[in-house]
C-alpha cells in the first residue's frame, strides 16, 4: 500500500504536539480551532530553535559565516515553498509576508492602485474572508473601480452560472476563497481560472484553508496569484506566503519601500532588487520563513492526499453527528463535500454562549462571524459556532464535541 493511500497514524503525529496533553480541571484540551492557527509539531520548534542557537544572523548584509548560512538557508525556504506547491518558477514567484492578508494587500497596492480605474470591476465571492474582500473594496473606492459578488446558492457553494454573467470583459481581477473559512466550501477554482482568464482578467486565490490540507498545485489551477498563512499549516506565526507569476510581478511596483528591495540608489532615484527581494523589503522573516519550509518539510513526510481525506472523514463525520438534532443547523455543503471544518447554530443559543460552554468542557472553538460579515448576513446569522479539524484531531474529539453541545442544550432548556 502506497503512503498517500495508507491511513494517517494519528497517535503517533499526536506525539509531536505536547500542547494537546494540556488538561484543564482534570479534562485534557480538545482542540478544533485549526482554521484560526494550527499547533506547531516538534521537529518544527526545534527548526526555530536551531537558528537562533547556532545561525542567527541578518540574511543578505554580511560577508561573515553566520550571515552567510541565514541567507543560504532563508533563501532555499523560498525554493522548498515553491516546490510544496508546485511553482516551478522558483523562489523568484515567491515572495514571503507576514500573513495571507498582507499577501492580499501587497497585490491590491503594488499591482491595483496602478491598473484599476474607472469602469473596471473586482468579481469576488459572497464567501470571501475580509483579508481579500475589505481590501479589494477599499481599492475600488480609491481608484474607482466596481467590486462584484458571484453569489451562493441555497445549499452553499458558488452559483456558477452568475459567475459566467458576472466575469466580463470589463473584470480585471477575480479574487475567491478556494476553501471556504466558514461554509467549507471547496471552490472550482481551476474552472474560474479558465473564465477570468477567457476574458482577460488575472486571478487570486485565497489558499489560507486548502494549502494547509490538501495537495495545491498553483500551475494545475493556473493561478496568477495565491496566498497563505505559515500559522495554519504546522508552521510558527508571522510568516505569509504570496505565490505569483513571474511576469506579472516582474511587471508590478513594490509594495514597501527601504533596505534590500533595492538595486542602487542616489539622490534622484533608485532601481529595485531582483524578484523575490523586490518586495521584501527590510529585515526580512527569516527564522519563519526556515521553519515554514520545516512545516512543508513535515506534511509532505505525512502526505498531503493523506491529510486531506483525514480532514474530510471528520468533517463529515461531524456533520452527521451534529444534524442528529433537529435544533442545530449546519452551514455549507452536504458532509462528504466539504473542507476539514463545520460551521453551525444551536437554536436558541448564541454562538458566543456555546463557545463558552464548550471551553468549560474543554473543547475548544471559534465563535463568531468568522471574519465573513457579509456571509453571515446572507446566512440570516449574526454569528456562528465554528470546528475545524487537523492532522492530529480524531473522531473521539467529535463525540466530545458533540456531548459538549448536548450540555449546552440541556442548560437552555
Amino acid at each position: 500500500m502506497s503512503k498517500q493511500a495508507e491511513t494517517l497514524n494519528v497517535e503517533r503525529i499526536r506525539e509531536d504536539f505536547p500542547i494537546l496533553e494540556r488538561e484543564f480541571d482534570g479534562t485534557q484540551l480538545v482542540y478544533l480551532d485549526n482554521a484560526a492557527t494550527t499547533h506547531t509539531p516538534e521537529p518544527v520548534v526545534e527548526t526555530i530553535t536551531d537558528y537562533y542557537r547556532t545561525y542567527n544572523a541578518n540574511v543578505h548584509r554580511g560577508i561573515h559565516q553566520l550571515s552567510q548560512e541565514a541567507s543560504i538557508a532563508y533563501e532555499e525556504a523560498h525554493d522548498r515553498v515553491a516546490e510544496f506547491i508546485g511553482a516551478s518558477g522558483g523562489r523568484e514567484e515567491i515572495v514571503f509576508t507576514k500573513n495571507t492578508t498582507e499577501s492580499m494587500n501587497l497585490v491590491a497596492y503594488a499591482w491595483g492602485l496602478n491598473e484599476l480605474g474607472p469602469g473596471d470591476e473586482v468579481v469576488l465571492t459572497e464567501m470571501e474572508h475580509h483579508a481579500s474582500l475589505v481590501t479589494w473594496q477599499q481599492i475600488a473606492k480609491r481608484t474607482g473601480a466596481e467590486c462584484k459578488y458571484i453569489p451562493i446558492t441555497d445549499e452553499g457553494r458558488l452559483d456558477m452560472e452568475a459567475a459566467d454573467e458576472l466575469i466580463t470583459d470589463d473584470t480585471k481581477m477575480v479574487s475567491v476563497v478556494h476553501v471556504s473559512n466558514t461554509l467549507g466550501t471547496i471552490n472550482p477554482v481551476s474552472e474560474l481560472a479558465d473564465v477570468a482568464h477567457d476574458h482577460g482578467a488575472y486571478i487570486f486565490v485565497d489558499g489560507a484553508q486548502s494549502v494547509p490540507n490538501r495537495p495545491v498545485d498553483v500551475e494545475a489551477i493556473d493561478a496568477d496569484f495565491l496566498a497563505f498563512s505559515g500559522h495554519k499549516m504546522a508552521g510558527p506565526t508571522g510568516i505569509g506566503v504570496l505565490y505569483g507569476k513571474r511576469h506579472i510581478l516582474e511587471g508590478m511596483e513594490p509594495y514597501l519601500y527601504g533596505g534590500e528591495m533595492i538595486l542602487k540608489v542616489d539622490f534622484e532615484d533608485s532601481t529595485w532588487n531582483e524578484l523575490p527581494w523586490k518586495y521584501e523589503a527590510g529585515t526580512p522573516v527569516i527564522c519563519q520563513g526556515i521553519a515554514l519550509a520545516s512545516a512543508c518539510d513535515y506534511l509532505d513526510d505525512i502526505g498531503m492526499e493523506r491529510i486531506e481525506r483525514h480532514e474530510a472523514e471528520l468533517a463529515a463525520y461531524a456533520y452527521d453527528r451534529l444534524r442528529e438534532h433537529d435544533d442545530v443547523e449546519v452551514y455549507g455543503p452536504p458532509g462528504d463535500d466539504r473542507g476539514g471544518l463545520v460551521a453551525f447554530n444551536l437554536e436558541g443559543v448564541h454562538a458566543h454562549d456555546l463557545s463558552s460552554i464548550l471551553n468549560d468542557s474543554a473543547v475548544a472553538v471559534r465563535a463568531g462571524d468568522h471574519c465573513t460579515q457579509p456571509l453571515h448576513d446572507v446566512l440570516g446569522a449574526t454569528a456562528s459556532a465554528r470546528a475545524s479539524f487537523y492532522i492530529y484531531n480524531t473522531r473521539a474529539e467529535v463525540d466530545r464535541l458533540v456531548e459538549a453541545v448536548d450540555d449546552a442544550r440541556q442548560l437552555f432548556a
